[in-house]
C-alpha cells in the first residue's frame, strides 16, 4: 500500500487520504474492543489501561499561537505556530509535537460546537499525526517548562479532500518517567476552513462595527460664553490616543467593509473635547485638559473614514432600551427620553462627520427581546430591532440558518443576528491562543452557514457594544480573512433588513419570563428612571425664568439622557454616583437664585414698606418671576391690600434686587409673614424665607398727648401775642415822649411774659399765630417723634431691622 501513490495515474494525496483513513480505523479498533468485549484476562486489563493512558489529559498544554493562512488554498503551505508547556510533575523525552486533519470534513454546525468542547485525546476519533517530517522535536521538556514550536505543512500534503469545515489538532508524543512509552500527553484542537473554488453561491455577510463608549461627559460646563465643558476623567483622551481602543477600533474598521454603527454622544464628546475642555478633580475643583489636538485628529481620521461608508446612529448615549421596557416604562415622561435621544442622534452625527446616519435601527442590549423591549424600540421612530438568535430562538427542525430579517408583526423587522458568530470574539483575546481559536471558529462557521444548502443566506454579525483593543484585532482579522474567503461577500444592515425573509424561519417573540435572568440583574433600577423624571421636572421650573435657557436645556437635557445609558449595565454604582453629580450640579445651579434671608423687623405706626431682596449669582439674567409676600395674620398686618402681594421680578446676571412692600397695621403684636419666588405659572421657586414683623402701633392716648401738647404751644403763643400787643398799645397812648414812664410800663410788661427768643428759635413767626406752614421739606415741630424707621435700603436687613415708612 505504501506504493500506491507511485502507480502511474494515482495521485499522492487520494492514496495517502486513503492510508491515513485506514489507520484511524486500526487505531480505533481497541476502543471498539474495550467498548464491547470483557476485558477478563490480565492481557485484555492492560490493553484497556493503555487505552485509558492513551485517552486521558496528560498533564502538558498546547496553546496553538497562529495558523496561516486561516483559510488555505489550493497551493498554500499552512503553518502552525505555538508552546507546550509541562504542567505534569516529571521530565518528559524523546516527544514530538504533529498535525492532525479530520480524515473528512464535519457535517454540521453542532459538530463544530462538540469538536470545540473536547480538551482531551479521543483514540479512534482523533486522526492520525501526519507525520513524516512534518512534525517538531521535544527532546526534553522539564517540569513547568515551555517550549515554542512551528509545523509547515503543504495544503497538498494535509490529503484535504472535499470542501468543508476540516478538525486540525495538534498533539504531544512523549514518554514520562513514570511511563517510558509513547503516549499523547496533550492535544488542542481548532479548525480549517477548505474552500479550494470560490464557491457558486457565496453567503451575504453583514458585519456590525461597533464606535460606542461608556459616558465621559458631566452636566457641568464653565460660566464663560463657550460653556467649557467638564469630563469625568480623561479616559476618553487615552482611548482616542494613538494605540487607545477608540483609535484602534478606528482605525481597524477603515480598512474593512463593514456597518458602522456609532453612539452620537462619543461624537459629541470627543467634540467637545477638541474645542478646550476641563477635568473634575476629586475635591470638586476642575482643571485643564491638554488633548484638543488628540480629539481633533480623531474625528478627521473619522470623518475621512465613514465618508461613503454605511452608517447607523443609536438613540444619543445609547440607552438601555430593555431597562426602559421593564423598569422604566411605567415611569411617567422616561419614553419621551428615548425619543428625544432618538431626535438629537441624526443631526449630531450629521453635524460633526458630516454624513447622515439611518437611525432607523434599535439594539437592545444583547440582543435580547421580549414583546415590551420591541413595542419601547419601536415607540421611538425605529422600525427595525436588532435581535439575536439565542433570543429568537428557531423552533422548528430547520437544517439550515435562515435569513437574518424576519417580521414580527406591527410593521417590525427583526434582524437576527447570528447567535455562535456574534460571540466568537469575547473573553480574554490578548491570549494568542484564545485569539485564533476565535478566527478559526468564526470562519469555520461562516463556512458551514454556506455549505448548508445551494439557497443563498443573509447573516448579520452583531458583536459585543464596546469590544476591547485585542478583540477587535481578533474581529479584524477574522473579516480579513473572510473577505479573502470565497464563500462570503459584504452586506450593509440596511439590505439586510430589506432581504427577503425565509418563510419557514420563526416569528415569534418570545415571552417576557424568556428574557435571560443574568440581563435581567444588570438592568437599570426603576429609581433611575425615577431621577430623569425628578430632574426633568426641576429642568422644566429652572429653565422658564431663564433669559438664555440653551446655556442649561441642552447639557442637562443630554445628561438625561446619558442617565439611561447601556453603558451602566453592570456598573450600577458608578451610574448612580452620575446621576447624584447631575442632581447636585442642577441643585446648585438653581439654589444661585434665591431670596436673602431676612431677620425679623419691628413696625412702628399704621402703614410702612417692607424691603425683599433677590440675589442672582447666575452669568445670565432671570426673568418671568413673581416675589410674593404674606402676612400670616392680615387681620394684624396686611401686605398691600390683603394677605399677600406679589411684585415682577428680573434680574441681570450676578446682582441682585430689592423689592419693597407696602404694608398696614391695625393691631399691635407680632406677625408671622413669608417671602416666597414663584414662576409665572404658579409654581414655587427656590425656599420661602419666613420672618417675623413686631407692630407697635400708635394708640390713642399717644395721640392725645401729642394733640394737648400742640394746642398748649398754641395757646402760649396767643398769649404772648395778645401781652405784646398790649404793650405796643400802651407805647403809642403814652407817644415817643412818654418818658421813664413808658420805660416802666414796658418793663413791667417784659415781666409778666415768658422770653421765648426770636422767631427763628421758638419756630413762631410773628404775626402767625398759625405756626410755620410744613412742607414736603420745612422743618418739624421741636414735638415731633424721632421717626422709627431708616431711610430706605437695598441693603440685607440687619438684625433687630426697623422697616421703612
Amino acid at each position: 500500500m505504501a506504493e500506491a501513490a507511485d502507480f502511474q495515474g494515482t495521485s499522492a494525496s487520494p492514496a495517502r487520504r486513503w492510508l491515513r483513513r485506514g489507520g484511524a480505523l486500526l487505531a480505533g479498533a481497541p476502543l471498539l474492543a474495550g467498548l464491547f468485549l470483557p476485558l477478563g484476562t490480565p492481557a485484555q486489563a492492560a490493553e484497556k489501561a493503555a487505552v485509558a493512558d492513551a485517552a486521558g489529559s496528560g498533564g502538558v498544554d498546547i496553546s496553538i499561537d497562529s495558523l496561516t493562512p486561516s483559510a488555505p488554498a489550493d497551493g498554500d503551505t499552512v503553518t502552525v505556530a505555538g508552546s507546550v508547556t509541562n504542567r505534569t510533575k516529571q521530565t518528559v523525552t524523546d516527544a514530538h509535537v504533529g498535525i492532525r486533519v479530520g480524515s473528512s470534513p464535519l457535517a454540521t454546525r453542532s459538530a463544530i460546537d462538540t469538536a470545540a468542547r473536547l480538551t482531551s485525546f479521543q483514540p479512534g476519533l482523533d486522526a492520525a499525526e501526519v507525520g513524516g517530517k512534518y512534525v517538531a522535536k521535544v527532546t526534553r521538556l522539564a517540569s513547568g517548562s515551555s517550549q515554542n514550536f512551528s509545523i509547515s505543512v503543504p495544503v497538498k500534503d494535509l490529503d484535504l479532500g472535499d470542501e468543508g469545515v476540516y478538525q486540525l489538532g495538534v498533539s504531544l508524543t512523549g514518554r514520562t518517567t513514570a511511563r517510558p512509552w509513547d503516549q499523547v500527553l496533550g492535544i488542542k484542537r481548532t479548525f480549517l476552513p477548505w474552500q479550494p473554488d470560490t464557491a457558486d453561491t457565496k453567503t451575504k455577510t453583514t458585519f456590525l462595527w461597533p464606535l460606542i463608549s461608556t459616558v465621559h461627559l458631566t452636566a457641568e460646563t464653565g460660566s464663560d460664553k463657550q460653556q467649557t465643558p467638564v469630563f469625568k476623567n480623561d479616559d476618553l483622551a487615552k482611548a482616542i490616543s494613538p494605540g487607545g481602543r477608540l483609535d484602534q477600533l478606528l482605525s481597524l474598521g477603515s480598512g474593512l467593509d463593514v456597518t458602522w454603527v456609532l453612539d452620537p454622544d462619543l461624537l459629541a464628546s470627543v467634540d467637545a473635547m477638541r474645542g478646550g475642555y476641563r477635568i473634575q478633580q476629586a475635591d470638586g475643583t476642575t482643571v485643564a485638559g491638554n488633548n484638543q489636538d488628540v480629539a481633533k485628529t480623531w474625528l478627521d481620521k473619522l470623518e475621512k473614514t465613514v465618508q461613503g461608508q454605511k452608517i447607523v446612529a443609536l438613540p444619543f448615549a445609547d440607552p438601555d432600551i430593555a431597562s426602559l421596557a421593564h423598569t422604566g416604562r411605567s415611569v411617567a415622561g422616561s419614553l419621551s427620553h428615548l425619543k428625544d435621544a432618538t431626535d438629537v442622534a441624526a443631526s449630531t452625527v450629521e453635524t460633526i462627520v458630516h454624513v447622515k446616519p439611518s437611525t432607523d435601527f434599535a439594539w437592545p442590549a444583547e440582543g435580547a427581546i421580549d414583546p415590551s423591549i420591541v413595542k419601547v424600540a419601536t415607540s421611538a421612530g425605529a422600525d427595525t430591532v436588532i435581535a439575536r438568535s439565542d433570543s429568537l430562538r428557531e423552533t422548528g427542525s430547520l437544517s439550515y440558518t435562515p435569513n437574518a430579517a424576519r417580521p414580527i408583526g406591527g410593521g417590525t423587522t427583526a434582524v437576527v443576528a447570528d447567535e455562535r458568530l456574534s460571540t466568537a470574539f469575547q473573553g480574554d483575546m490578548l491570549n494568542a491562543g484564545t485569539s485564533t481559536l476565535a478566527v478559526q471558529t468564526f470562519l469555520a462557521q461562516s463556512l458551514m452557514i454556506n455549505l448548508q444548502d445551494s439557497a443563498q443566506r443573509s447573516v448579520v454579525v452583531a458583536p459585543q457594544r464596546m469590544p476591547s483593543a485585542s478583540q477587535a484585532q481578533t474581529m479584524a482579522e477574522a473579516l480579513r480573512a473572510l473577505q479573502r474567503g470565497g464563500w462570503s461577500e459584504n452586506q450593509g444592515l440596511a439590505a439586510a433588513a430589506k432581504a427577503k425573509p425565509d418563510p419557514r424561519a420563526t416569528t415569534r417573540v418570545p415571552s417576557a419570563s424568556s428574557y435571560p435572568s443574568a440581563l435581567k440583574k444588570q438592568q437599570l433600577s426603576a429609581a433611575a428612571f425615577e431621577w430623569m423624571q425628578s430632574t426633568q421636572s426641576t429642568l422644566d421650573r429652572f429653565k422658564v425664568i431663564l433669559t438664555d435657557q440653551s446655556r442649561v436645556v441642552t447639557p442637562f437635557g443630554r445628561a438625561i439622557d446619558r442617565g439611561m445609558s447601556t453603558s451602566w449595565r453592570g456598573r450600577s454604582a458608578e451610574g448612580e454616583t452620575f446621576r447624584e453629580g447631575v442632581n447636585s450640579y442642577l441643585d446648585g445651579l438653581t439654589g444661585l437664585v434665591h431670596l436673602i434671608k431676612k431677620s425679623d423687623a419691628k413696625l412702628s405706626g399704621r402703614s410702612a414698606t417692607i424691603p425683599v431682596t433677590v440675589q442672582n449669582n447666575l452669568v445670565q439674567g432671570v426673568d418671568n418671576l413673581v416675589l410674593r409676600l404674606t402676612s400670616q395674620q392680615p387681620t394684624r398686618l396686611k401686605i398691600g391690600d390683603g394677605p399677600y402681594d406679589e411684585q415682577p421680578i428680573r434680574v441681570a446676571g450676578e446682582h441682585s434686587q430689592s423689592v419693597k412692600f407696602t404694608t398696614s397695621t391695625k393691631a399691635n403684636g407680632p406677625v408671622k409673614v413669608v417671602a416666597q419666588l414663584y414662576t409665572e405659572d404658579g409654581q414655587p421657586y427656590g425656599d420661602p424665607v419666613p420672618f417675623e414683623v413686631k407692630v407697635t402701633e400708635i394708640t390713642s392716648t399717644v395721640m392725645l398727648v401729642i394733640g394737648g401738647g400742640v394746642l398748649l404751644l398754641v395757646l402760649a403763643g396767643f398769649r404772648m401775642y395778645t401781652q405784646r400787643k398790649r404793650a405796643a398799645a400802651r407805647q403809642g397812648e403814652d407817644g415817643p415822649d412818654a418818658g421813664p414812664g413808658a420805660d416802666a410800663v414796658n418793663e413791667d410788661a417784659d415781666a409778666g411774659t415768658v422770653d421765648t427768643g426770636d422767631a427763628e428759635d421758638t419756630g413762631v413767626t410773628p404775626g402767625n399765630t398759625a405756626g410755620p406752614a410744613y412742607g414736603a421739606e420745612g422743618p418739624g415741630q421741636p414735638s415731633d417723634p424721632t421717626p422709627d424707621t431708616a431711610p430706605e435700603s437695598t441693603d440685607p436687613s440687619g438684625t433687630g431691622e426697623r422697616v421703612d415708612r
